[in-house]
This record gives C-alpha cells, structure tokens and sequence, in this order.
C-alpha cells in the first residue's frame, strides 16, 4: 500500500512540475486559462484525482488560480521560477534518501547471507567434528583409577582426549559435569572421544 501511495504523489508533483516550466518557457504565460482538469487528465494519461492534486499544489504555490466555473488561471511565472527552484533541491534530497534506502537493502541482504554462511560453517563443523569423535558409555567399575578423583585430579582430558557430557548417577543425571566432579563407583559416563584414544579412556575409566 505505501509503494502506490508514493508513487501517486511522485506521478501529481512531476505534473506540477512540468506545468511549471511550460509557464516558466512561456508556453503558458500569466492571465491565461489552461486546459481543464479533464483535458489534463487526458493530457497526462492519469486521474482526474492526481490532476486535483497537481492543480492545489500550484495553487498553493501561487503559480496559478482554480476556480469552479472558470477553469485554471497562470497566475504568476516569478512563482512558477520559485518553484522549480525548490523542486530541485528536493530532488536532491530524494535521491539520497534513495540512496540510503538501497544501500540500508544491499546491508540486510549482506547480513542475511553472512548469517546463512555462518550457520553452514557450524554446522559443517559439527558434521566433520561427527566424522572424527563418537560417543561412548563406559561404566566406572570398582576397579578404576578414577574412583575417588575428580576429572581435573585423574587429569582425565589430558590423558584420554575425551570430554564428559553427562554422569548418570544412582538415577541422576548430571549434564556437562564441572571438572571438580569426583567420581564414584557405578557411575556411568557419557562422553565424546575420538577413535584413535578409545584405548587410553578404557584403561583409565574401566580397565577390565
């Protein structure tokens, strides 16, 4: 809806405009009655509305007299010279606002496909970080070094790569444990490593 409404207004002051530099060239010159609002509807190609609308703007401007039953009157050429004066720097102005509201596109689109690009990175990242670790569940049995421990004590990261996603303890579930955690017999870990050190986290957390 703002898209026609703006483009109605820019179609009835381009009238006024041009009517306005007829009177300034002479071709209408003051005193003398121009064609109807009718006759410049069809002139112009559009509505008779958009022709009321170019018509109060000139009167309001001074450059020519509406009046019912006597039709549009030049009434001052100075006024008409004004005018165009100011419409250019309008049209100035237009333009850089026309300016600015592109480049404000041109930057959302840019921050919309830098988004896009940044979720594909992460998760490209997860899908090849996928190919190289797995999951795995090992049960801590009475035997093992980390009983009594907490995972910084038995430096269990250094030794084994793997990194401790959850406890799962007497039907609790402890998510993203803190490295101070100690660690109990019966306890069930769930965690991430990579396939080369799945040696290493068995002989640490159950070494059988």
């Amino acid at each position: 809806m703002e898209t026609i409404k703006t483009h109605i207004m820019a179609r009835y002051y381009n009238i006024a405009i041009d009517i306005s530099a007829r009177i300034v060239r002479e071709e209408y010159w003051e005193g003398q009655k121009i064609f109807g609002r009718s006759s410049l509807a069809g002139k112009y190609n559009v509505s008779p509305e958009t022709i009321r609308r170019a018509l109060m703007l000139l009167q309001e401007a001074g450059i020519v007299n509406v009046t019912p039953g006597v039709g549009v009157v030049v009434k001052s050429k100075r006024a008409a010279e004004s005018f165009l004066a100011q419409s250019g720097q309008r049209q100035v102005l237009r333009d850089l606002q026309e300016n600015l509201h592109e480049l404000l596109r041109e930057r959302e689109k840019l921050d919309s496909e830098i988004e896009k690009l940044m979720d594909d990175l992460l998760d490209y990242t997860f899908k090849i970080a996928g190919r190289f670790q797995k999951i795995e569940e090992i049960k801590v049995r009475s035997n093992s070094l980390l009983i009594g421990k907490s995972l910084i004590e038995a430096e269990f990261r250094g030794k084994t790569g793997a990194t401790v996603l959850a406890i799962y303890r007497d039907g609790e579930e402890i998510l993203s444990p803190n490295a101070d955690v100690v660690i109990k017999s019966g306890d069930l870990l769930t965690m991430v490593v990579h396939p080369d050190m799945e040696k290493e986290l068995h002989l640490l957390v159950d070494p059988g």
